[in-house]
């Protein structure tokens, strides 16, 4: 049990996709290096996988669930110190979720990124069904379940967080100090990794499933990582430059070094200016080696 007075935080992972390098970022190393800092309390999102049934057909849900799990401990997640369990396990994250979908005002959810991004107009007319829509609502259940202080996420997440948050004020305006609000833990750098292939495009699980050379994926094989790494999108110049605005992709992959080996700008500026591209994709495919070689930690 943790101290008196220790905040909380809650967080979670949707049971879709292969993680990847983004999700270790922005998520997973967050919750294993505050473990000590807060009481944790992470999930896997089974119930959140289903909001677009096409994603889970064809997958063994469960042992995606298993997977994730056995992810979470080899990047530092401890059980005995962060309580750890699955979304659909407890009920009360469904029954919670109606009383959030009745208080929500349809237009909040119409605005969610979610649903603009994947309920397209097309989509929509051909029978995409409303849990896309009410994703946030669930995602709002999901955190004032558990008073939770903090919800540590990526950047691409901070609006259903705020979602949340609006929701939970909402619900107390109507009967009363109910919820507490939460506040958000957002990396100050690597909150965002984006695509090797695209680094205008978020990293994404599903696009990796389709799209090799998309992402680092957390279990990819040794060649397959190093094929994705050494193929990333950079810019036309020879070499990094630290003199000029340096372009998308080659920010993308400083990103990448800086956050899993903790270097700082400056110490990527003394390592990699003037060296060419091909040296910098080494020295993160020998990273990404090193991690997988001693259980991702």
């Amino acid at each position: 049990m943790a101290p008196p007075g220790t905040k909380r935080v809650l967080s979670g992972i949707t049971a879709t996709g292969r993680l990847h390098i983004g999700n270790y970022i922005g998520a997973i190393s967050l919750w294993a290096e505050n473990q000590d800092q807060y009481e944790n309390f992470l999930f896997v999102a089974d119930l959140h996988a289903l909001t677009i049934p096409e994603d889970v057909t064809g997958i063994d849900l469960r042992a995606r669930v298993e997977e994730i799990f056995a992810l979470y401990i080899a990047c530092g997640i401890d059980p005995e110190r962060s309580t750890l369990f699955v979304q659909s396990d407890v009920r009360e994250h469904s029954e919670l979720a109606w009383l959030m979908t009745c208080v929500t005002p349809v237009p909040w959810l119409e605005r969610s990124t979610q649903f603009k991004t994947k309920g397209k107009i097309a989509d929509v007319d051909t029978g995409v069904g409303a849990g896309l829509l009410t994703y946030p609502c669930l995602q709002a259940a999901d955190i004032l379940l558990y008073d939770a202080d903090f919800v540590p996420v990526g950047e691409d997440q901070r609006q259903h967080v705020e979602m949340s948050r609006d929701i939970a004020k909402r619900f107390n305006s109507l009967f009363g100090e109910t919820f507490k609000v939460p506040g958000t833990l957002i990396r100050a750098s690597g909150s965002r990794i984006m695509g090797l292939d695209d680094p205008s495009a978020k990293m994404s699980k599903s696009l990796a499933e389709r799209q090799p050379g998309h992402a680092i994926g957390l279990l990819d094989p040794p060649g397959q990582a190093r094929k994705a790494i050494m193929r990333a999108v950079t810019d036309s110049r020879p070499a990094v430059d630290f003199g000029q605005d340096l372009s998308p992709g080659v920010e993308n992959l400083l990103t990448i070094w800086e956050c899993v080996t903790g270097a700082t700008r400056e110490q990527s500026r003394d390592q990699f200016d003037g060296a060419q591209y091909g040296t910098l994709a080494e020295q993160l495919v020998q990273l990404a080696q090193a991690y997988r070689a001693c259980g991702l930690r």
